[in-house]
């Protein structure tokens, strides 16, 4: 979220920059309430000392004009109350601005690869999808699941589950021996303020599933992923200078309705209502966010490094990346059926922009409170990185090789075939 201050004296820069963001804000009515809000404050800081001087004067002849400024007073603080409240709903629906090297665009289309890593295999047979490699098997039961639960749910069986659970014991394992990152089973469910002050709310309240608890008015969500409870751990407080950086990773189920994709992916576990992801985030000073950037970009590449899974780093146009992120590098893995690659991380620095939000602040080495600086990132998506070895690592008989680096994981089973 942004200081209003920041949006008064920079107002141009602001258009600009969030017109390369393809978002309708209307700033004149921004300006205009934020005008009538410190109209109000000026003039209730005025009555407040005309109250003030006749109190000194002890004068019981002026009793009836106080009590006329008192009501003033508080009408003034209603009036402004409801200013205030329409000009924060418009300040909570803009987003961050991007940086200076983010490519301008309307969507992936204006997006840059920075680099391909991996070797595409040729296959000398026709590949197939996951979907069709996993009901073949009969691992993959996607008609059980749609009897008992609805479309785009999944049950997955047997060694392709225990090829699920190893993929996020192996990445738990890397990013916390490797790269630093403290584990953290969290809870799965989240309040309204979490989910605002990490950017979910109000603008994609649609995308969220809501839970409603007995004798409990507040409202709470499923989280749509990891990065909203693990984010929401410095809010509200003011960390000492030598607490930062702080890393956390995470696996969770996670939960979102794709409200906005109808349609899309409706075939195999590309698009779920409930997938599987590590995620990792980091919380550090403001001025350290890019370089944190490429520290965790690269953190999640070295799970499909690892993995040896073909692969591509993609950095977003202002057109495609998230609402709160300043900056994001995607990480997209080669599909064989589909003949093209496909999101598997998402790497994002959202500045000072969600610890706004959260006023998660830490005092600087001048014992000055400033916000800090936040980033979130897949290290990597479970469901996706079960697709890219089934497809990858699949054999003309319909059974998938298991990469090395999982067989310890899996009982050092080698190859997933037919029972």
């Amino acid at each position: 979220m942004h200081n209003i201050k920041d949006i008064r004296n920079n107002i141009e820069s602001f258009k600009k920059s969030l017109k390369n963001r393809n978002v309708d804000i209307d700033f004149a009515e921004i300006e205009e309430l934020d005008k009538k809000n410190r109209k109000y404050i000026q003039e209730k800081e005025s009555l407040e000392q005309q109250k003030k001087e006749i109190s000194k004067k002890k004068d019981t002849s002026l009793f009836e004009k106080s009590k006329e400024i008192t009501k003033k007073i508080s009408e003034i603080s209603n009036d402004q109350t409801i200013i205030k409240d329409k000009l924060n709903n418009l300040l909570s629906s803009v987003p961050n601005i991007p940086k200076e090297d983010v490519p301008i665009g309307i969507d992936e289309n204006s997006n840059q690869v920075i680099v391909e890593k991996g070797l595409i295999k040729k296959f000398s047979f026709t590949p197939k999808s996951h979907y069709e490699l996993g009901e073949n098997l009969k691992m993959l039961d996607f008609d059980l699941a749609s009897k008992t639960t609805g479309s785009r749910f999944v049950f997955v069986k047997n060694d392709l589950a225990l090829l699920e659970r190893a993929i996020s014991n192996f990445m738990l394992d890397v990013h916390t021996k490797n790269n630093g990152y403290s584990e953290i089973s969290p809870p799965l469910m989240v309040s309204e303020t979490s989910m605002f002050g990490t950017g979910q709310l109000p603008k994609f309240e649609n995308d969220q599933f809501e839970v409603k608890l007995d004798k409990d008015s507040s409202r709470k969500f499923l989280i749509p992923t990891a990065e909203v409870i693990l984010t929401n751990i410095v809010r509200e407080k003011i960390l000492n200078n030598n607490e930062l950086p702080l890393r956390f990773v995470a696996s969770t189920p996670c939960f979102r309705k794709e409200a906005g994709s109808y349609g899309k992916d409706t075939r195999g576990m590309i698009r779920q209502h409930q997938f599987y992801k590590v995620e990792l985030v980091s919380i550090v000073h403001p001025k350290d966010c890019l370089k944190e950037l490429d520290r965790m970009t690269n953190s999640a590449m070295m799970i499909l490094d690892q993995l040896e899974l073909p692969y591509r780093k993609v950095l977003l146009s202002t057109g495609d990346m998230g609402f709160s992120a300043e900056k994001t590098f995607d990480l997209e893995i080669w599909i064989p059926s589909e003949n093209k690659y496909r999101e598997i991380s998402s790497c994002s620095s959202c500045g000072t922009f969600q610890s706004r939000r959260m006023m998660a602040r830490y005092k600087n080495e001048k014992n000055v409170t400033e916000f800090v600086g936040t980033l979130n990132g897949s290290g990597l998506a479970i469901g996706r990185t079960l697709i890219g070895i089934m497809e990858n690592y699949q054999n003309s008989d319909g059974s998938i090789t298991i990469p090395n680096a999982l067989r310890p994981y899996m009982n050092n089973l080698e190859k997933i075939v037919k029972n």
